[in-house]
């Protein structure tokens, strides 16, 4: 039996469409209900429903051999998994904004002793800041992040962006880009060697479609 994990919304919907181009049929994960666990007796297989930032831990507990989840999430836990394959949908980037009425000499942090940033993302904002060497002050939000720079709470945001649209419908622009981040298979370690066959096989098959 194989465990797999996946997150509700638009990647769930993708990911029932992929795993149905290799045989694997997730029939009933998209009707309306509260149901969490379906069983495929017949496929030897499990799957969950959870939320999106907790695929990650379900999947490094072994509580579910192989799970689906944003790059975006894989980047901010930093979790021991293998991921060996990109699913090639969900595409966005994870940039770094701030207002766009800042003058280009204003607009550089290197300049500055301080600044401070919110984002739903601290570790990697964190690691980011270190990284070009400023001192950063890290906020943490868990939505609407795209308000700290036209209240006054922070000079910049880290955040998810796809058109760009609602950066620009709330006076921000992009300064930097931190990483593309599109949807990732994810395998338990201890899984991948107890149960290599099977999930090799998964792999393969997916990336011969992909």
């Amino acid at each position: 039996m194989l465990t797999i994990a996946i997150p509700k919304g638009r990647i769930l919907e993708e990911s029932i469409e992929l795993f149905g181009k290799i045989g694997i049929k997730l029939t009933g994960m998209l009707d309306d209900s509260r149901k969490l666990i379906f069983d495929y007796p017949d496929q030897r297989l499990r799957a969950l429903i959870v939320r999106a930032t907790d695929v990650p831990t379900y999947v490094e507990y072994g509580c579910a051999d192989l799970g689906i989840v944003g790059k975006d999430t894989l980047l901010e836990q930093g979790k021991d998994l293998y991921e060996p394959l990109d699913l090639k949908f969900g595409y966005c980037r994870m940039v770094v904004a701030g207002p766009a009425g800042l003058t280009a000499v204003n607009d550089d942090p290197t300049r500055w002793s301080h600044i401070r940033v919110a984002t739903k993302y601290p570790s990697v904002a964190q690691r980011h800041f270190s990284a070009i060497g400023v001192q950063a002050e890290i906020i943490k939000l868990y939505g609407s992040i795209e308000l700290g720079p036209l209240v006054g709470l922070a000079e910049r945001i880290v955040d998810l962006v796809s058109s760009g649209e609602t950066l620009r419908q709330n006076g921000l622009v992009e300064v930097e880009t931190i990483a593309e981040i599109t949807t990732r298979l994810v395998v338990n370690r201890a899984s991948l060697k107890t149960k290599h066959t099977r999930i090799r096989g998964i792999i393969d098959d997916l990336e011969k479609i992909l």
